[in-house]
């Protein structure tokens, strides 16, 4: 199954790259910067958090003793 986690739209204003991105999990974030390059860095360290943070929430949300008949 496939998933859409993030929709990423980029624009060029005056000299300045200006980045959004929408996700579920945080919403709508904006970001500016005059390089490219470091507009992508950005994006990409922030997401980067965000999943970290949702998929550690999910696997200690998750109870171990569920699987305990898949370890034996």
């Amino acid at each position: 199954m496939e998933e859409v986690l993030y929709n990423i739209e980029i624009h060029r204003n005056e000299g300045n790259y200006m980045g959004k991105i929408y996700s579920d999990i945080d919403g709508v974030k904006e970001f500016e910067n005059n390089r490219i390059d470091r507009l992508l860095r950005d994006i990409i360290v922030d997401m980067q958090f965000a999943l970290d943070d949702e998929f550690s929430t999910r696997m200690t949300s998750t109870d171990p003793i569920e699987f305990a008949d898949e370890i034996k």
